[in-house]
């Protein structure tokens, strides 16, 4: 059925400040499928939000892949298989994900070149799927991390989006269970949470407004407008 409009606004605060949904169902004394239900549709204009002002990456823009096993069930589309976020940083700038079900060249490639121009200097770690992208145009540098190498003198590393990923790892620690169905929402959250971190509120008042035309529980995402009141006595 439709939500209550108090419970909403409620739980969007309460999702703003990053808690579980465990520990807002507690805080908030609120049936935890009922903020499941919330939480959901959040993340789901939150992911909605991310992939439509993803515009690419130009100049220096740091690439890397991770295996997120983080003692947490989530596979990735290939049964068995741990999901490998794929994760492009732009120095000084924001970072793009997407889960993939492999990291190598073949699967790699096609994504570096559809999300980075061509004419861009890229840095890499040593693995091995990225050997061809001076191939493709880029001018490409490395780090040798199992020679321990995490920076050099010409500015060679990928200390910005191993950052995002030590950050990542954080957050999703402390969720349990993660389904498969709902890791990529979880993970364009943290995403957005990364690049949005110095105007969470404005950013999360945009979204709301561009989704003025659909029902009643998404208008309570402009919410953080409210936060110097008492965001649980809404009349």
């Amino acid at each position: 059925g439709q939500a209550k409009p108090l419970q909403a606004t409620q739980a969007a605060t309460v999702f703003f400040e990053d808690l579980t949904a465990s520990q807002t169902s507690r805080l908030l004394d609120l049936n935890r499928n009922t903020v499941n239900r919330y939480y959901r549709l959040f993340r789901e204009k939150i992911a909605a939000h991310q992939e439509a002002t993803n515009e690419g990456f130009s100049g220096e823009v740091e690439l890397d892949e991770v295996t997120l096993a983080l003692g947490i069930a989530v596979a990735s589309a290939d049964a068995g298989k741990i999901a490998f976020p794929s994760g492009h940083f732009k120095r000084n700038g924001t970072v793009h994900t997407q889960i993939i079900t492999n990291a190598s060249g073949a699967t790699l490639r096609p994504i570096i070149k559809a999300l980075v121009k061509q004419t861009s200097t890229v840095y890499t770690d040593k693995w091995r799927a990225y050997n061809s992208l001076v191939l493709d145009g880029y001018q490409h540098f490395r780090i040798d991390h199992s020679k321990r190498q995490y920076s050099n003198r010409r500015g060679t590393h990928i200390n910005g989006i191993e950052n995002f990923w030590s950050f990542a790892i954080r957050r999703l620690r402390k969720l349990n269970d993660i389904r498969r169905a709902d890791f990529y929402f979880h993970l364009k959250e943290t995403e957005w949470r990364y690049n949005y971190r110095s105007n969470l509120e404005a950013s999360l008042k945009e979204i709301a407004e561009s989704s003025r035309q659909e029902p009643y529980v998404i208008n309570v995402m402009s919410y953080p407008a409210h936060l110097n009141s008492d965001p649980f006595h809404c009349q």
